[in-house]
Order: C-alpha cells, then structure tokens, then sequence
C-alpha cells in the first residue's frame, strides 16, 4: 500500500477529508521550499502537491506561471526538486506529489526519474499535459517503482475517457473543477460535484478536486462530495506577497491553517 492510499485509508476511517496545498519549487528559493513542505504538513497538509517549474505551463494561471518563472531563474530543475523532498523527509513523512509537464521528466529520463523519485521520498506523480491514451510506458514504469500516478478529470471528460483513466490511475484521481487554467476563483462551478459523481461510478480510487479553492467556504463545500480539496494559486499567491520576508514561512503556513474548517462531519460519504 502506498503511503497515499495509506493516508486516504486513515482519513476514511477517522471521518475525515484531505487537504492538498500546492507550491512551486524552488519559489521564492529552495530553502524556503523545503520549509514550507516541513510547514505545510505541520499544518494540517494531508498530502503535498511540488510543482516542477517549466517554462510553458499552459495550464497554470498567471499567479503559477509567476512562480514558475522566478523558480527558473534560479535554474531549478528535476534534480533540484528531488533534492528539496529528500532533504524535507528528514523532518517529515507527508506524501509527496510532484505535478509537472511531461516535457521536463522526459528530458530528465523516465526510469531515472521513477529511481530517484523513490530515492527521494516521492509518492506520485501527476503529469498535466500526459493524456491516458499516451501515458501507457510511463504508467508501467512508475508502476513498476512503486510509484502512484495521478491524472486530471475535467468536467468536459468523457464517460470512456474516465473509464481509461480509472485503468491507469492510482493514489487518488483529480478533478479539476472546471474547465481552463489554475486560479483562485469567488465561487465554485456546479459541474465539480457533478464530475466527482461520474468518476465514482468509475473507480473506488479516492478523489480531490482543484482548480479555483481559495477559501474555507469553498474547501467545506468541495469536502461534502470530495475526498480531498487542492488549493494552489492561493496558497502561491500568499508565497509571492511575503517573499524576502524573513517570516516568509510560518506567514504561509498560518494562512493555510485559516483555510481548513474547523468542524466537520463526514456524513456525506461512505
């Protein structure tokens, strides 16, 4: 069992819901990386989603794309992500997910990335732009590793595209909320709830939604249907407003703290 499932198992189990934060390595830097992810999980992350920075992500909004850029200047890569998770897991078992475009991990080498994922303390990985129908060798080589790989739903997802993806996927299935790029949004599209609902028919594979939680209110609603909430562009936005203050990291993680519900019944979900 994989240190994801195993999480999903224990919330279930305890009537619980998961929080996912979301950050770009190496932004500001990569000491303040991997504080964060140190931080992130003392304050309530049940998993932790490290973003690769790459220099065309078109599925990110401009708060993301911003941070992707200053994590390039600072000439962060693969291994440098890698090494950030490697030197967090000194001081925390908080799994690890590394969302990123395939581009950048082809050019670093599959097999090798699926080695040294496991050699870091990695626990998954979702690869954006890496669609079912393509991901097949990948799929096998992460599996092999033991390595969970995590794919995107979208509400404009076919019935036999869900189907697929419940084929390939493991650790938990993403749902993005609607459909267009990252970002924090006022409310919440109806279509969410009803995309989960359709991938539960699919697989029994847990399932977090993302793209636009930016609030308590919002991570409460997702909690009634969903497993788990994703919150990215808010999480990186409070990064970019305290970056180069010495306080940079308990700021964030107060703020990610404010963001989860204080009580919460799951009465909702078997």
């Amino acid at each position: 069992m994989s240190r994801i499932t195993e999480t999903f198992k224990c919330l279930k189990e305890e009537g619980r819901r998961g929080f996912i934060p979301f950050i770009t390595a190496g932004d500001p830097d990569l000491e303040t990386t991997r504080d964060l992810i140190v931080e992130l999980a003392r304050a309530g992350a049940t998993i932790i989603e490290l973003g690769v920075p790459f220099s065309d992500p078109v599925a990110d909004g401009p708060t993301i794309q911003r941070a992707s850029e200053r994590a390039l200047l600072n000439n962060v890569g693969v291994s440098e992500v890698l090494n950030v998770v490697r030197d967090a897991r000194l001081e925390t078992d908080v799994p690890v997910v590394l969302f990123s475009y395939f581009n950048p991990l082809m050019q670093f080498g599959v097999e090798r990335l699926a080695t040294e994922c496991v050699s870091a303390g990695v626990d998954g990985i979702l690869v954006t732009d890496l669609v079912p129908e393509e991901a097949g060798d990948f799929n096998s080589t992460l599996r092999q590793h033991g390595l969970d790989q995590i794919f995107l739903a979208a509400p404009t997802t076919t019935d036999a595209r869900l189907r697929m993806i419940a084929d390939h996927a493991s650790g938990f299935v993403y749902a993005v909320s609607r459909a267009g790029v990252t970002g924090a949004q006022a409310d919440l599209s109806a279509d969410a709830k009803r995309l989960v609902e359709r991938i539960r028919q699919v697989t029994d594979l847990p399932v977090a939604v993302g793209f636009g939680i930016s609030t308590r209110e919002q991570l409460a609603e997702v909690w009634s249907y969903a497993d788990a909430a994703v919150v990215g562009s808010a999480i990186v936005a409070e990064i970019e407003k305290n970056a180069g203050e010495p306080d940079v990291v308990p700021r964030v993680g107060s703020f990610a703290c404010s963001l989860i519900p204080t009580t919460f019944v799951a009465s909702t979900l078997d």
